[in-house]
């Protein structure tokens, strides 16, 4: 047998012809697809079990969802401990953690009227494992009286459950000399003096609610703003200043002494702390309604499953009579509902607020 060199292999080798070539791709080719489909197909379910889906946000993981919660719950209080928001809170909490079998936990975060509680919430993880109590100041007058917002209430929150309303009522001091709404509305325009009110401060509930009536009635009013309800209280029993919007529970034994008279309250229905006081609205301004209020939301793109859990829990113990006793040692009363409705009502309440803010220029730096 004779070995040929590779000069000799090469000079002795058969010209190639076009067809070869052409054979030769092919069957390259040939081989190259049925690889690629061979480790294509054994690779492909590793890919899309690795893939998340492209609209769940993370919402479709059942598993995860199933397990929720995994951890304890924040709930974010927007204000300092002891006030009524923090109670109600508290009371919030013990409650949904029996329900979901983790602790919640109440996590109080002051400051800057709300702002800063807010928008921390607002920006947490959508998990389900932060939940926010959000009120009147914080998802609609803060919005409403604040050129620029580092949240929006509306696409920063999954709202969840409405808890709790609470009226404020119309009070005066005895030397005012008035009984009712009416008497009140008469003195204001045939008196040619402008009658000076309290309010907790610029922009808040008591302020605004005053302005709303002042609005509907078309009377002027001396707004006196006070660094929260202890002061505004204290000249208001001194006679210092003549009238407040005040919340209900503050209000309730200078009422009940005589030291102050209650005119009306600003609910919707009368209140069952003062059952007879009218409401605004039946005093005459048909669709007056100024309320403070205060709800569950979780941060927006929290999964729909988690929501609906939390609100099925929140039901589960809102029209419960200890539960009730809370909101009525508060002075409010019980709301509750769909996630759907909650999320209507704030979006009326910042639009009233928007409109009257614009009407009485109001704006807060």
């Amino acid at each position: 047998m004779t070995f040929l060199g590779p000069r000799q292999r090469q000079e002795n080798r058969p010209l190639a012809t076009p067809m070869d070539a052409s054979k030769r791709a092919f069957e390259r080719y040939a081989l190259g697809a049925w690889l690629g489909g061979l480790l294509g197909s054994a690779l492909l379910p590793t890919a899309q079990a690795a893939s998340p889906s492209q609209n769940s946000g993370g919402s479709n993981n059942s598993a995860g969802l199933d397990a929720w919660p995994t951890k304890p719950i924040r709930l974010i209080v927007p204000f300092a401990p002891g006030g009524g928001n923090d109670t109600v809170a508290r009371a919030v909490s013990e409650r949904l953690s029996t329900a979901l079998g983790q602790r919640v936990v109440v996590d109080n975060k002051g400051g800057a009227g709300g702002v800063l509680g807010a928008e921390l919430a607002a920006h947490a993880e959508p998990d389900g494992h932060t939940l926010f109590l959000g009120g009147v100041g914080s998802l609609a007058i803060n919005p409403a009286t604040r050129e620029k917002s580092s949240y929006d209430p509306i696409k920063d929150f999954a709202p969840i459950s409405l808890l709790a309303v609470a009226p404020l009522v119309v009070a005066v001091h005895p030397s005012l000399g008035v009984n009712s709404m009416a008497e009140l509305l008469k003195l204001a325009k045939e008196s040619g003096q402008s009658i000076a009110y309290a309010s907790n401060g610029v922009g808040s509930s008591s302020h605004l609610a005053t302005e709303l009536f002042c609005s509907m009635a078309g009377i002027q009013m001396t707004h006196i703003p006070y660094k929260g309800l202890s002061p505004a209280l204290a000249d208001l029993l001194a006679g210092q200043v003549k009238l407040m919007f005040s919340s209900s529970v503050a209000i309730l034994p200078h009422l009940t002494t005589g030291r102050l008279k209650g005119l009306a309250t600003t609910g919707s229905k009368r209140s069952a702390l003062f059952p007879d006081l009218p409401t605004i609205a039946q005093a005459g301004w048909s669709g007056y309604k100024a309320s403070s209020w205060y709800g569950i939301l979780a941060p927006a793109g929290t999964p729909t499953k988690i929501v609906e859990r939390i609100n099925v829990a929140i039901e589960s113990f809102l029209s419960k009579d200890d539960f009730k006793s809370t909101l009525v040692a508060d002075g409010a009363e019980v709301a509750g509902g769909r996630p759907e409705q909650f999320a209507a009502f704030i979006h009326e309440e910042l639009e009233r607020m928007k409109v009257l803010v614009k009407k009485i220029h109001l704006q807060i730096d």
